[in-house]
């Protein structure tokens, strides 16, 4: 497999990078690829089919100059910003293997990633390092979340991505964010910050994990920035997509 960190800087081409990199693949132009890119300010992403009326507190956002925008995927709203780390796997679906069905995918790419971010973990007690699966897209430090992930597939490929806390204030999550309209059981109506947890490990470390778990040994050649930042000017930064719903 491949791997690419991404060098587009603004958050609406970091967010064009991860469909670029799938729309690149169904073409057949592309290859199964690991993607990285890291947060270089302080934005919202709301799921697909999120109402940003309802999981954004827009008034405490255009007070503190943060602005929204909209994933391709699903999943929750989340807010990114420096302190997180955010991978994409584009990946061949073939009808005969774990990636066939939303919910095989979901338990394959989820418990590779869980294996790979306990490795960060050697020595210490399983009652102190157990990384979990939660809620079926969550990966958390016992019951406490630190990654959210959601995918978009298409007939030959699939995008799955997200983000973990590194790092991050997460104090800022319940100034900017109301409690979910939709919340997985575990988490049983906790607030933000009694929800969330920073996984305090460097980036640089993280992605090798990553990469080692993927087998993403090869760096991309290629990877789609002019069709990235095409798509990030016509989709991503306007405000029918970002704020449609």
């Amino acid at each position: 497999m491949k791997f690419h960190l991404s060098p587009l800087p603004s958050p609406a081409e970091q967010l064009s990078g991860d469909e670029a990199l799938l729309d690149h693949c169904e073409s057949g132009r592309g290859e199964e690829t690991l993607l990285f890119w890291q947060p270089r300010t302080t934005f919202v992403v709301v799921g697909y089919a999120n109402a940003v009326s309802t999981e954004v507190n827009q008034a405490a956002c255009a007070a503190a100059g943060v602005p929204v925008f909209r994933r391709c995927s699903g999943g929750g709203t989340v807010l990114q910003g420096v302190g997180c780390l955010n991978y994409a796997l584009v990946l061949q679906i073939r009808e005969d293997g774990p990636l066939r069905s939303i919910t095989s995918a979901n338990r394959f790419i989820m418990e590779r990633n869980r294996a790979a971010i306990e490795t960060l973990f050697p020595g210490s007690p399983p009652s102190a390092s157990r990384i979990t699966v939660r809620g079926h897209t969550d990966l958390c430090l016992g019951d406490l979340k630190f990654s959210g992930n959601s995918q978009r597939r298409k007939k030959n490929f699939l995008l799955f991505h997200g983000s973990i806390l590194l790092d991050f204030p997460l104090a800022r999550v319940s100034e900017l964010l109301p409690m979910p309209s939709l919340q997985p059981e575990y988490r049983a109506r906790r607030r933000h910050d009694e929800f969330l947890i920073n996984l305090h490990r460097p980036a640089a470390q993280v992605q090798d994990a990553l990469r080692a778990a993927w087998n993403a040994d090869e760096p991309l050649q290629g990877f789609p920035e002019f069709e990235a930042r095409q798509l990030a000017a016509e989709k991503y930064s306007t405000y029918a997509w970002n704020l449609k719903l």
